[in-house]
């Protein structure tokens, strides 16, 4: 087993070090939630803790993991050979009295994330499903480390954690060199350096220890819960958990420090952790009790950290997004013939010269999610549910047949036993199978999403800011496409030509670059953008049959120029109708045609050749076309 660093020589981490003292001492503080960069000794802190609690393993939890593997299963070969349902102990029993640890947490599938942190607050895992009823006790301390650019938890999840402390890099550059000094001695001679800090590491844990027994000792006084349950006030933290998270982590804090009362030094040591992942805004801190102490609460002011975004970008306008939203409420869109006999709109003004707008301000985007649908589909992501081919899904049914190799125990028993007494049951086992009995898993999970941007970047859209608000929704829809692990791309029309703004990308670098470069202007070649999109878009199912497009048209409908002979209103809706064909695709017109006297409706008409769900743009928020995916297939 490879050695490892001692806790005690970690440098530049004393708040994270904390933390983990406090949920050693106090396994009732309820975990620790790492919020950090790259590269800050997250992992390696959590795992040279153990060495500090005699007895205490670190259950590392993969990616990867199963719900069998994480809570447990039926044994199959012993289910078999003994004749009775045996259950396989999973993670959760492995973890119990040590230190259950998830990297990257925020990446874990939630199905698997609500398993343990229901674990984690019964202090039981219990597992009933198929025709098992299990339960094992499963009292460990959860540790889970996440890097908030690559997404964040769900809020009633971050909410179960007792504390969280953000992890940053050391600024100093003397403190830089120590640690690469440290590293070095321990690369060169692990157990050389770890004699170095035995007398250290053994007085911790022999403080932490006695801390344990003291523990029980420890008394708050109910003017200083009153203090606790003030600041929790003040601090407009949803629920109580706050409260007793506090309580808890500074009774363990005063049995560290020795004592068998707690202090208002104590809570204001851990009230920070337990804070930071729950407040909704600043608030000072109330005046300490006037039980003897002098010493005063400090101010904890945290904000979650915001999201950041490399991921698959594309440009989604304001109007895109607020396009989606209609498109939930808007009419049922049905196939109509085209009108031969459409009018041409006069050619609107347009502004040959070219402008380059602002981004407008980012914001948080509603949740994007495709409904359910029946094929099987690889890869992951963090939107739309589907059934999967893989094993990593939550089991939701079963099915006669093996042709994913995982099979379903319980149904496969289940079908098997009524013919038990018909059956010639082989030497050593407890019951007869064929080929027929076999049943196979269904499962589902959480994929990604492929959403292409078609924007009208003609003159017409640079009135009244249209494309400042549309470079903000486009920006938001980048962070939170990164976070859910769409692939997003944007095509944008002017002149006499669609241009691939940007292609399917994971770098928001690249993406905010091309962005805030988009230039406006020129005239509204609507066909050449429709047919743009569709090429994209088919070469992506090509590559990937199993991805779900959403193509989302940001016009008026008035082109003015076409690819071909045929005037240019007609040639887009040809494309459109020719376009909504393909029932793989679905697609969204969002219509930016002012109201007044004068309307053509023109982007309607093109909402009904393609059989997309059609919106005006007038009635959309800036943060609402992200919903419009919600019920498209």
């Amino acid at each position: 087993m490879k050695p490892l660093f001692p806790f005690a020589a970690i440098t530049g981490q004393d708040e994270l070090k904390l933390c983990l003292i406090l949920n050693a001492v106090n396994p009732g503080t309820g975990g620790v939630l790492v919020r950090g960069e790259k590269g800050t000794a997250k992992s390696t802190a959590v795992r040279s803790m153990a060495e500090l609690m005699p007895g205490a393993d670190v259950v590392t939890l993969p990616l990867n993991a199963t719900e069998d593997r994480v809570a447990g299963g039926i044994d199959f070969n012993r289910t078999v050979r003994e004749g009775r349902k045996v259950f396989m102990p999973g993670l959760l029993h492995r973890a119990h009295k040590g230190i259950l640890y998830v990297d990257e947490i925020n990446l874990l599938d939630d199905h698997i994330v609500d398993i343990i942190l229901d674990a984690a607050s019964a202090g039981e895992n219990r597992v009933e499903r198929e025709g098992i009823s299990f339960c094992h006790r499963s009292e460990f301390i959860l540790v889970g480390t996440m890097n908030p650019e690559e997404g964040s938890l769900r809020p009633q999840l971050l909410d179960r954690f007792g504390l969280c402390v953000e992890v940053v890099s050391r600024k100093d550059p003397d403190d830089r060199v120590t640690l690469m000094e440290q590293r070095e001695l321990f690369d060169a001679d692990p157990s050389g350096f770890r004699a170095g800090f035995e007398p250290e590491t053994a007085r911790l844990a022999a403080r932490i220890a006695a801390a344990a027994k003291l523990l029980p000792e420890v008394e708050i006084t109910p003017e200083l819960r009153g203090f606790i349950a003030e600041l929790c006030s003040r601090n407009n933290v949803a629920g109580h958990r706050a409260d007793l998270v506090i309580e808890q982590a500074a009774r363990a804090h005063a049995a560290f420090e020795g004592r068998v009362r707690a202090e208002v030094e104590d809570v204001a040591a851990v009230a920070e952790f337990a804070l930071v992942h729950r407040k909704q805004e600043t608030e000072h801190s109330p005046p300490p009790p006037s039980s003897g102490s002098e010493n005063s609460s400090q101010n904890h002011d945290a904000q979650d950290t915001s999201r950041h975004s490399p991921a698959d970008s594309s440009e989604p306008d304001a109007d895109e997004q607020d396009s989606r939203e209609k498109s939930d409420n808007g009419p049922d869109n049905t196939r109509d013939s085209i009108d031969s006999s459409l009018p041409e709109a006069p050619p609107p003004p347009c502004d040959e010269r070219e402008q380059v707008f602002e981004t407008g301000a980012s914001f948080s985007v509603k949740n994007i999610s495709s409904s359910r649908d029946r094929k099987l589909r690889k890869g992951s992501g963090r939107r739309s549910v589907t059934r999967v081919s893989s094993r990593h899904g939550r089991y939701v049914r079963s099915r006669p047949g093996l042709r994913n190799n995982d099979i379903a125990f319980d149904a496969t028993l289940r079908a098997a036993a009524p013919y038990q007494k018909t059956r010639q049951i082989p030497r050593g086992m407890a019951l007869s199978l064929e080929v027929s009995d076999i049943r196979e898993k269904i499962r589902e999970r959480k994929t990604a999403n492929f959403l292409v941007f078609v924007v009208d970047a003609s003159g017409s859209m640079g009135a009244r800011g249209r494309m400042t608000a549309a470079k903000g929704a486009v920006l938001s829809l980048l962070l939170d496409a990164y976070q859910k692990r769409d692939r997003v791309a944007m095509i944008s029309f002017r002149k006499n030509e669609a241009v691939v703004n940007l292609a399917p990308t994971s770098s928001i670098e690249l993406a905010a670059q091309l962005l805030s470069q988009m230039p406006v202007g020129g005239r509204t070649p609507l066909s050449a953008g429709l047919d743009r999109a569709y090429r994209m878009v088919r070469t992506m199912l090509v590559c990937d049959p199993g991805i779900r497009p959403i193509v989302i048209i940001i016009t008026d409908g008035k082109a003015n120029v076409s690819q071909g002979s045929d005037r240019p209103v007609d040639e887009a809706m040809a494309f459109a109708s020719r376009m909504g064909m393909d029932e793989r695709v679905s697609y969204v017109v969002v219509d930016t045609e002012d109201a007044g006297i004068t309307c053509f409706g023109l982007a309607e008409k093109l909402a009904e050749a393609a059989g997309a769900r059609y919106f005006k743009m007038e009635d959309l928020k800036a943060d609402s076309l992200v919903s419009l995916v919600k019920d498209l297939r």
